[in-house]
């Protein structure tokens, strides 16, 4: 069994809904974030500055790195059963394209990318819970052995 990195360098998650794009930077700068990890399958968004462009222009302004990362966001239909109010339908859903190949890669691959740094995951959610970024930040903390910290936007 292969044993955890120990890390005291949190995963950080944060969702955008309901903020501005000024607001969102700041408070990710306000938590130090080096790398903000997009975790949407689709990252479009109709809210001013949060498609992957427009976000990644606002994060690299200040000094923060983007990375989209296709292969841990929801699917059409874990998000058609999100929306619905069909938490576990959402849950089975996520879950089982989390075991898939092209998710576990992304998993793997990210992990041995933020080791060591301030990485916060992002989506549209303002709350983490019931939201699969909360999933991938469990998944990559189990592998990584790190903290996971959520950000609040007002």
């Amino acid at each position: 069994m292969a044993e955890s990195i120990q890390t005291e360098v949190p995963i950080f998650t944060i969702g955008y809904e309901k903020s501005t794009i000024e607001e969102f930077i700041s408070r990710l700068a306000d938590a130090e974030i080096e790398l903000l990890v997009d975790v949407r399958e689709l990252p479009l968004s109709r809210k001013r500055g949060f498609s992957k462009n427009g976000l990644n222009a606002a994060v690299r302004e200040v000094g923060i790195d983007y990375l989209h990362v296709k292969a841990l966001g929801d699917p059409k239909p874990g998000r058609e059963a999100a929306r619905a109010g069909n938490h576990d339908l959402f849950l089975e859903i996520f879950t089982q394209h989390l075991e898939g190949d092209d998710a576990q890669t992304a998993l793997t691959e990210l992990a041995d990318t933020v080791k060591g740094k301030r990485v916060c995951l992002t989506c549209f959610e303002r709350h983490h819970e019931g939201c699969h970024r909360k999933i991938v930040a469990e998944r990559l903390s189990a592998l990584l052995g790190a903290p996971i910290r959520h950000i609040a936007v007002s």
